[in-house]
C-alpha cells in the first residue's frame, strides 16, 4: 500500500483512496453519489450548504464530508479500518432536514424560472428531500442586485452557497461580490452595486445551483429541453475553448462550456458566452456587387463571374489577406487556389505580426495551457493576457496563488488580475535583461521551469522579428528551453493564426505581406485584393484596389468591398481550428448558414472551377484527406505537442538582427468586447462595453 493511501470502509465496502482527499471525493471514488451545493472541485471549501452530510462511525453527529478529510478519520478501537457511511437512515433524516431548511424561504418560481430543468436544487430536492413541507410561515424577500448586462438576478432564490463569491475572488481575482449580514438578513451583493467588471464573470450562471443568477440576455428565450445541443470549439480568441452551441432552428440561443482540463477546464470568457446575438445580426446572406457606386444583390453565378474575371489577371497585382477567424479546411482551399494562379502575396497575419516561415515552436505556446501549472517564474513580454485570453490568464493567477510562482511584465502596466513586477516597457529592455542584476533577473536565471510568454503586441511591429530574436536569445541564455520542458511560448488572439501558419499561409518568394499588400495597393500596384474576413486592417489603404471580401458579417471589410462572396459563420458549419499551444480540434455545424452563404472551402472551389484551376476535391472528406496527407500534424486531433521537439529547438536563431526600438509596447486589444466582426455585431458585447467602461470610471472616482 502506497503511504499516499489509505484504506477506509465506505456503506461496508474497503476501498484505497488518497490521504488529501475530502470524504466527499473518496465517496465519489468508489461510485456513491454525495449532494451537494456549496462544494465546487476548483473553488475553495465553504462547508456552508450541510447537504453533503455523510456518518462517520464513532462521531457524535454528522460530518460534512466536503470539509473532512480521509487522513483526519480515526481508526476503530482495535485498528479497523474508518468507517463512513453514505446511504443509511441517520444520513437519509440528515439530508432530508438540510433541504427543508433550504427551501423555507426559496420561491414556488420553478414555472416562470430560467434554471428549470437544469437546477441543482430541483433535482436534488426530488431525489432528497421530504414529501412535503411542515413550514407555515411567510417567506423573506431580498432586492435583486444589478450585476450588469450579462447576469439576470433574483436574490430571493439565494441560498447563499458563495459560489460565486469564491469564483469572482478566487478564479477570476476580481472580488466584487460579497456577503452581507449574518443568519437570515446575509445576502450576495455587488459592493457598489455596479456590473462586474470581469471578462469571464458569465461563469457564476453556471456555477449558481439555484435560479438566483441566470442569463440575462437567454432569460425568457427557451427551455434547455427545446434545445438542439452541439459540441464544437470557440473562436473567440485563440484558447480554442471547448464549448456547446444551444440552437432551435437556425437560430443560436446560448452558448456554454465544455469540459477540457487541458485547455479551459470548464470556464469560457464572457465574449465567447453572450457573443451569439451578433450571430444573427449584419449578417451577409447573398452575393453583392458594386454597381454605381452601391452594393446591390447579384446571383452567385454572376458573382463567381466577376470573380474569375478579376482573379484572372497578373498574378503580381493579386493580394490576398486573411482575418482571425477562419477555419483550416477555408484557407487551405483559397491557399490552394491562389498557388495555382502563381500569386504570392498571401498573408494570414492581419495585424503584421511578424512571425511564422520558422520551425514550428516558433509560433507555438510551446509549454502548453497545463504547462503554467508547473512554472516557476513567469515573464510576459507585450502582452496582457487577461484582454487576449481571459481563461488562460486566470490559469496564470491559479498558479501565482500557489506562491510558487513569481511573474515579471514587459509592456504596459495593467491590472491582470494577480502581483507582478513590472521589469520594463519596451523591446529595448530586452538589450542587456540577462546582465542586469535585479531581484527578478536573479529569480528568472534560478529557476527550473522558466516561462516565457510573447504576445502578439510585441510581434505586429517594425522591428517585431528583432524582438522575437531577443526574447529567444533571452529564452536560450535562461535555459528555459530543455529536455522536457520548452518555456517559449507565443500567445496569439486570432483563433485562425496558428492553422494558418501550420498551412504556410504566408507570403510566397517574392511575395508582399500584409503591410506591404496595403502599400502596394495604395500605390496602384496591386490591382485586385481579396480579404477573407479582415475586418482589422485599415480598409483606407486599399487604394482603387478592387476588393473582393469572403466573410460573414457587414463590417469594414464589406463596407470597402467591390464583391461580396457570403460564407458562413465559425456556428454554421464544421471546421478545423489549432490553438495558440498547437493542438488540433474540430469544430462542428450547429445551424445552417444564413440565406446563400456557402462554406468557405466551397466558395474557392467553385471559383477554381470558373478560372480552370478545379481543384482536386468534391467534398469535405476529401479535402481533410489531401490536407491530412499533406501536413501530418492536421490529423492529431486534440494533441498539443508541448516539449516535444524541445531538444532541437533553438529559439535565439529566430527572427532577425537588428536594433530594437525603443517604442514602448502596446497592448493588441484596447477593447475586450470589440476584437471582431461578430463581437462589433453583438448588442449584448455593446452594453458590455459601456457598462464596464461606466463601472471602472465609477470605482476610479470612488478611490
Amino acid at each position: 500500500m502506497s503511504d499516499n493511501l489509505r484504506t477506509i470502509v465506505i456503506d461496508g465496502e474497503e476501498a484505497a483512496v488518497p490521504n488529501e482527499y475530502n470524504l466527499l471525493q473518496a465517496a465519489e471514488a468508489v461510485g456513491r453519489e454525495i449532494p451537494r451545493f456549496c462544494y465546487h472541485e476548483r473553488l475553495s471549501v465553504a462547508g456552508n450548504c450541510r447537504m453533503c452530510l455523510v456518518e462517520l462511525v464513532g462521531a457524535p453527529k454528522p460530518v460534512a464530508s466536503c470539509a473532512f478529510l480521509v487522513c483526519d478519520m480515526r481508526e476503530g478501537p482495535n485498528g479497523e479500518p474508518p468507517q463512513m457511511r453514505t446511504l443509511s437512515p441517520l444520513v437519509r433524516k440528515a439530508r432530508e432536514g438540510v433541504m427543508e431548511f433550504l427551501l423555507i424561504n426559496h420561491p414556488l418560481d420553478c414555472p416562470i424560472c430560467d434554471q428549470a430543468g437544469e437546477c441543482d436544487l430541483q433535482d436534488q430536492s426530488l431525489a432528497y428531500g421530504r414529501p412535503g413541507t411542515r413550514f407555515e410561515e411567510n417567506k423573506r424577500a431580498v432586492d435583486d442586485k444589478h450585476m450588469g448586462p450579462l447576469i439576470s438576478t433574483t436574490m430571493t432564490r439565494c441560498i447563499q452557497c458563495t459560489r460565486c463569491v469564491r469564483f469572482a475572488t478566487e478564479i477570476a481575482g476580481v472580488p466584487e461580490l460579497g456577503a452581507i449580514g449574518r443568519g437570515e438578513n446575509m445576502k450576495i451583493t455587488t459592493y457598489l452595486e455596479q456590473s462586474m467588471t470581469s471578462e469571464l464573470s458569465g461563469n457564476v450562471i453556471d456555477l449558481c445551483p439555484v435560479g438566483a443568477l441566470t442569463s440575462k440576455p437567454y432569460a425568457f428565450n427557451a427551455r434547455p429541453w427545446e434545445l438542439v445541443k452541439t459540441e464544437t470549439i470557440d473562436v473567440m480568441d485563440a484558447l480554442g475553448a471547448n464549448i456547446r452551441v444551444d440552437s432551435r432552428g437556425d437560430a443560436v440561443l446560448r452558448i456554454m462550456p465544455r469540459l477540457h482540463d487541458q485547455v479551459n477546464e470548464e470556464w469560457i470568457s464572457d465574449k465567447s458566452r453572450f457573443i451569439w446575438d451578433g450571430l444573427g445580426r449584419q449578417r451577409l446572406d447573398r452575393p453583392f456587387a458594386r454597381k454605381d457606386g452601391k452594393l446591390v444583390p447579384v446571383t452567385w453565378d454572376e458573382a463567381l463571374g466577376i470573380a474569375a474575371e478579376r482573379l484572372a489577371g497578373d498574378a503580381s497585382g493579386l493580394g490576398v489577406v486573411a482575418g482571425d477567424l477562419n477555419d483550416v479546411e477555408g484557407l487551405k482551399s483559397a491557399k490552394d487556389m491562389f498557388d495555382s494562379l502563381g500569386v504570392t502575396s498571401i498573408d494570414a497575419r492581419q495585424d503584421g505580426a511578424m512571425i511564422g516561415g520558422g520551425p514550428r515552436e516558433s509560433y507555438l505556446f510551446n509549454s502548453t495551457v497545463k504547462g503554467i501549472d508547473d512554472a516557476d517564474v513567469i515573464l510576459i513580454v507585450g502582452s496582457n493576457p487577461r484582454l487576449e485570453s481571459p481563461v488562460l490568464n486566470a490559469r496564470i493567477r491559479q498558479r501565482w496563488l500557489t506562491g510558487k510562482c513569481e511573474i515579471g511584465v514587459i509592456g504596459e502596466a495593467s491590472d491582470m488580475t494577480y502581483d507582478y513586477t513590472h521589469v520594463g516597457a519596451g523591446p529595448i529592455e530586452l538589450e542587456g535583461f540577462l546582465r542586469k542584476n535585479s531581484s527578478f533577473i536573479k529569480t528568472l536565471k534560478n529557476a527550473d521551469k522558466a516561462l516565457i510568454i510573447l504576445g502578439s503586441g510585441a510581434l505586429a511591429r517594425e522591428d517585431g522579428a528583432q524582438v522575437l530574436r531577443a526574447t529567444g536569445v533571452l529564452a536560450d541564455g535562461i535555459g528555459a528551453v530543455k529536455e522536457g520542458w520548452n518555456g517559449f511560448n507565443v500567445l496569439h488572439h486570432a483563433a485562425s493564426r496558428v492553422g494558418a501558419l501550420d498551412l504556410g499561409f504566408v507570403p510566397g518568394e517574392g511575395g508582399r505581406d500584409t503591410r506591404a499588400i496595403l502599400a502596394g495597393a495604395e500605390a496602384g500596384e496591386i490591382e485586385t485584393v481579396m480579404l477573407l474576413g479582415a475586418d482589422e486592417i485599415d480598409t483606407s489603404r486599399l487604394g482603387s484596389a478592387f476588393v473582393i471580401y469572403v466573410g460573414h458579417h457587414g463590417d469594414a471589410g464589406a463596407d470597402r468591398a467591390d464583391l461580396i462572396l457570403p460564407s458562413a459563420a465559425y456556428t454554421e458549419k464544421p471546421g478545423i481550428y489549432v490553438n495558440t499551444e498547437g493542438r488540433v480540434q474540430i469544430a462542428e455545424q450547429a445551424v445552417f448558414p444564413k440565406g446563400e452563404a456557402k462554406q468557405d472551402w466551397a466558395i474557392f472551389r467553385a471559383l477554381s472551377a470558373r478560372l480552370g484551376r478545379t481543384l482536386p476535391y468534391d467534398d469535405l472528406s476529401a479535402l481533410r484527406a489531401q490536407l491530412i496527407e499533406q501536413i501530418e500534424i492536421f490529423g492529431r486531433i486534440d494533441h498539443a505537442p508541448g516539449a516535444a521537439g524541445a531538444a532541437e529547438f533553438k529559439p535565439a536563431e529566430l527572427g532577425e538582427d537588428g536594433d530594437l526600438s525603443d517604442t514602448p509596447f502596446e497592448n493588441p486589444v484596447r477593447n475586450f468586447y470589440f476584437t471582431n466582426s461578430v463581437a462589433r455585431a453583438s448588442k449584448v458585447m455593446a452594453e458590455c462595453s459601456a457598462a464596464v467602461t461606466a463601472t471602472r470610471d465609477t470605482l476610479k472616482a470612488a478611490g
